[in-house]
């Protein structure tokens, strides 16, 4: 198919959308001691929370800003970065969403036809990756000729796979050609299937994606005055020689394996990128490149595609409106929150809250000692960031001045807007602590509870003002994980919930509401899951078939999963469950067993079950054994009548919002789509409720 730059455009014209929020590609030359850059500057026009991106119309202003600077005899190089903190965040995705196949192959070449002139067009070039660099706003910068990195950008990599794509706009072919075939595996397969890994720009710089790394407080400067010294031939980046040996067909060997593990063969994408690092090594780039339109073509007519466009609408849309959340204009001005409780939990929550909200936050414990020891901990993070150069040290000491410590609830909370408890998980605790902190806050402040599965409802019965009481659940490590479940008890008021609900935006959180219920969206699916399992494996199927039948479906095998939230929790959330719905929710023995005998995990350091748990395991008179495939079947159809159960009790509004929190909250991919989509696909929701979700 043709690609010259009158077809290329006119056909990218043709599949312009008005969904599309064009990034602009700004063009402006830079005077420098015996050069002059031509330097290109991506802004979107909007605030800095808004990351570039490449649609059709994005990719034809950076054509225009790219020709111009190569035209210019003035312009001895080219460089291109993006607005602060940000070069760019990839594809569109909802700019070619209606288009099918035919768009994505017009979007696929247009990305190579542009970012080829940025390495072809006989002029040197620069990426300046100033910030989060994701999919395509990183595969620009590999087209060029030099890269600089700011040492503490947050976020770079290659996450096509875990969306059900591969990179397409040069990175399936440059990645191993520059990097070789074993780092290429790591980027491109390793850590978008271990829930989306990025790498700090240090880190980025350290594997040699980039050639030089700055600090971020005068990045550019040093990048243009490193630039000109390269032009003027002082300085010369060393670049290592890729192995096109052996090493190579380990690394695709190794390869082949992450992808088996972690999708269990049900990933087209992920072969597909496997099959790309592999011809990489022998392939001009006109040919690799090729290789990459065709294969995005191919994936683009793939259900894992559309899974994964249905989860990328997820997060990008309903993740902002939140289904259920009432009138923003009811929400109360939060000025002042206080936290129960300064332990490990707690402190988190202090730092999400002074770093986002920016006002006194107060920690309380049951001793000063212990309250000082929440405060320090806020202290040490905020002087991590700032040592990364993602704060600034006059923030950094308004941050640390705005968080305290005390025993004083009285003095300290009476003017608070908003108190959170993270406490003991045990109703009696946490009712005690309400009744304790009623007594001192105004009538309007805001009771949010972090409990993970007891009843707000419940937890509010005996207050004066029940109203005021809503579930505030965050997901552990609360900086990372983007969930937050708002749960409404039965007599929770639209004044709260709006508030809860600003309060959740303001922190940057994906807010969904649920229903006072057990263990709420997340975990009471994770807890039939888990329930499931256990059933199984009492039953006599061994724990390494039950943890092999998930790949490629649950984030993680079941039994990683349970050392990871820890046996107790686990089984306190199963119990929980049990108590509520008694003949779905299998309270294991032998998970009972491993909690009294304070194992942390079923296996050993050598990755083999541990021999204390193994004794633990008793074997039944007369064992079950099933395979993997009916161990994932008869889990997945558990889990398809669950989420029916808690779509008919109205627990969540919409099979949409459980997909976001199984997404958000627990990590499962974007290419199954979440879970309903993923259970409509396989037939399961069919099969195990006689219906569909969608």
């Amino acid at each position: 198919m043709s690609t010259t730059t009158l077809d290329i455009t006119a056909r990218a014209e043709a599949i312009r959308s008005d969904a599309e929020r064009v990034t602009q590609a700004h063009l402006r030359t830079v005077a420098l001691p015996g050069a002059t850059v031509g330097l290109i500057t991506l802004d979107n026009g909007e605030d800095h929370t808004k990351p570039n991106t490449f649609g059709p119309g994005s990719l034809l202003a950076l054509d225009a800003a790219i020709d111009a600077a190569l035209a210019d005899d003035a312009i001895d190089a080219i460089a291109i970065t993006g607005k602060p903190f940000i070069l760019a965040a990839g594809a569109d995705l909802t700019a070619i969403q209606g288009g099918g196949p035919d768009a994505v192959r017009v979007v696929a070449e247009l990305g190579h036809h542009v970012f080829r002139k940025l390495g072809e067009g006989g002029k040197p070039s620069f990426g300046f990756i100033n910030g989060l660099a994701l999919g395509g706003g990183l595969e620009v910068a590999l087209h060029c000729t030099y890269r600089t990195v700011m040492d503490s950008a947050p976020a770079l990599g290659l996450p096509e796979v875990m969306l059900g794509l591969v990179p397409g706009w040069g990175g399936a072919w440059l990645v191993p050609n520059l990097l070789g075939a074993d780092k290429a595996v790591t980027l491109i397969l390793e850590n978008p299937l271990n829930q989306g890994r990025t790498l700090g720009g240090r880190a980025a710089y350290d594997v040699g994606l980039a050639d030089a790394c700055f600090g971020g407080v005068d990045f550019l400067e040093q990048s243009l005055l490193w630039a000109a010294s390269v032009l003027r031939g002082e300085t010369s980046p060393a670049r290592p020689e890729v192995d096109r040996g052996e090493a190579w067909d380990a690394a695709v060997a190794r390869g082949r394996a992450v992808v088996d593990a972690k999708t269990g063969g049900g990933s087209p994408a992920a072969r597909k990128a496997v099959e790309l690092i592999a011809a990489a090594r022998d392939t001009d780039r006109d040919t690799g490149f090729a290789a990459e339109d065709d294969a995005l073509e191919e994936l683009s007519r793939t259900p894992e595609l559309l899974a994964s466009l249905y989860a990328f609408d997820l997060v990008q849309k309903r993740a902002k409106r939140p289904a259920g959340a009432p009138d923003r204009s009811l929400a109360r001005p939060v000025t002042k929150v206080g936290i129960v409780g300064a332990g490990l939990m707690a402190s988190q929550l202090a730092l999400l809250f002074v770093r986002r909200l920016e006002v006194p936050v107060v920690l309380t414990d049951l001793d000063q000692e212990r309250a000082d020891q929440g405060v320090a901990y806020v202290h040490a993070e905020l002087d991590k960031l700032l040592a990364k150069g993602r704060l600034s040290q006059d923030r950094a000491n308004r941050h640390k001045a705005l968080v305290t410590g005390t025993t004083d609830k009285g003095t300290h909370f009476a003017d608070a807007d908003f108190v959170i408890e993270a406490v003991f998980e045990e109703m009696g605790v946490k009712k005690a602590v309400f009744a304790d902190v009623e007594k001192v806050v105004s009538p309007e402040c805001v009771l949010a509870t972090n409990t993970s599965s007891l009843s707000i409802t419940e937890m509010a019965a005996d207050l004066e003002h029940p109203e005021r009481v809503v579930g505030f659940h965050f997901f552990n490590p609360v900086a990372v994980m983007p969930l937050l479940e708002i749960v409404k008890g039965e007599r929770t008021d639209d004044a709260t919930l709006a508030t809860a609900f600003a309060t959740g935006k303001a922190l940057k959180k994906t807010s969904i509401l649920c229903q006072d219920s057990p263990s709420f969206i997340v975990n009471r699916l994770l807890g039939r899951f888990m329930s499931e399992v256990g059933r199984i494996v009492d039953e006599g199927t061994p724990v390494e078939v039950a943890d092999s039948a998930f790949a490629g479906i649950a984030p993680m095998p079941p039994y990683q999963l349970l050392a990871l939230v820890g046996p107790a929790i686990a089984l306190h959330n199963v119990e929980t469950l049990h108590q509520a719905f008694p003949d779905r929710f299998h309270v294991s023995p032998a998970l009972e067993r491993v909690v009294t005998a304070r194992k942390g995990s079923y296996y050993g350091q050598d990755g083999a079950i541990d021999p204390e748990v193994s004794a633990l395991l008793e074997q039944p008179a007369s064992p079950v054994v099933l395979s993997a495939e009916e161990v994932r079947e008869r889990t997945l159809a558990g889990l398809a009548e669950e989420a029916r159960l808690m779509l008919d009790e109205g627990v969540v509004a919409a099979p949409e919002d459980i997909d976001l929190a199984m997404i958000t909250g627990a990590g499962f991919s974007f290419w199954n789509g979440g879970l309903t989509f993923l259970l409509d696909v396989s037939g399961i929701s069919e099969k195990a409720t006689g219906r569909r979700f969608h």
